[in-house]
């Protein structure tokens, strides 16, 4: 199944699916993908009655509603029957999503909604970020606990011991293959927001991360990837550039 070889750059180490847009996610042993990313991300999200959705930041689609961090999201099941679950902030299952997030936003216009016809993806269907540049911005702002919740990627890459930081960027244009049939087109990488520096769980406020990463990095991190082959990615697949 494997085909011609390619070059190594890492290995698959965590994988990340969030049902629930701009909230935490679920770490997964597995997962399927198809041409729309993870099947399952970002399928619902925080919807107020103009049709934005909750994000960081807002834009054209998004409206910012702090908070929603401190939630988090799973599937009960298979990810394409029921929806997802919603976790408060002490990570116990609400029963009714909807009423939940009113009241913990203090607003009565907004509904936890499926995705219908405009998209939940700030960018592209998958983002992937490497243990190298992770490593990199733990150097750069000592005392503020950092981990890949930070940047909300799908996969986490172990690269090997010497990998230079921002190392994604060397892959775009390029196409990897993830275990046996996967493939993904690495397109470019993200621009980053203050959802960077938003506190999560016991990640805490830090407006450090994403000055670190202007400055030393335009603002951009990870890599962003539309899906080339739909298949499976594994924890401890081997990510190949082709």
């Amino acid at each position: 199944m494997g085909g011609t070889p390619g070059r190594t750059l890492g290995t698959i180490e965590r994988i990340w699916r969030y049902p629930l847009k701009s909230t935490g996610g679920e770490l997964l042993d597995e997962a399927a993908v198809d041409t729309r990313g993870l099947v399952g991300d970002r399928l619902y999200a925080v919807r107020d009655t103009e049709g934005k959705f909750g994000s960081g930041k807002n834009t054209r689609r998004f409206r910012r509603m702090p908070g929603l961090l401190r939630l988090r999201s799973r599937y009960p099941g298979d990810a394409a029957g029921r929806p997802p679950e919603l976790l408060d902030p002490d990570g116990e299952p609400v029963s009714d999503a909807t009423a939940y997030v009113r009241r913990y936003l203090g607003r009565d216009d907004v509904e936890v909604a499926r995705e219908e016809a405009v998209s939940h993806f700030d960018q592209l269907p998958v983002s992937l970020l490497t243990t190298a540049t992770l490593d990199w911005v733990r150097a750069a702002v000592p005392g503020v606990p950092v981990d890949e919740r930070r940047f909300r990627p799908n996969l986490l890459v172990r690269t090997p011991p010497g990998t230079p930081a921002f190392v994604e960027d060397e892959w775009f244009g390029g196409t990897a293959r993830i275990g046996g049939t996967l493939r993904l087109r690495f397109e470019r990488s993200s621009e980053r927001c203050p959802m960077t520096n938003e506190a999560q769980q016991d990640l805490p406020h830090s407006p450090r991360i994403l000055r670190a990463i202007a400055q030393a990095h335009d603002m951009r991190l990870d890599a962003l990837a539309t899906v080339a082959r739909p298949g499976r990615v594994r924890l401890g697949d081997t990510v190949e550039l082709l």
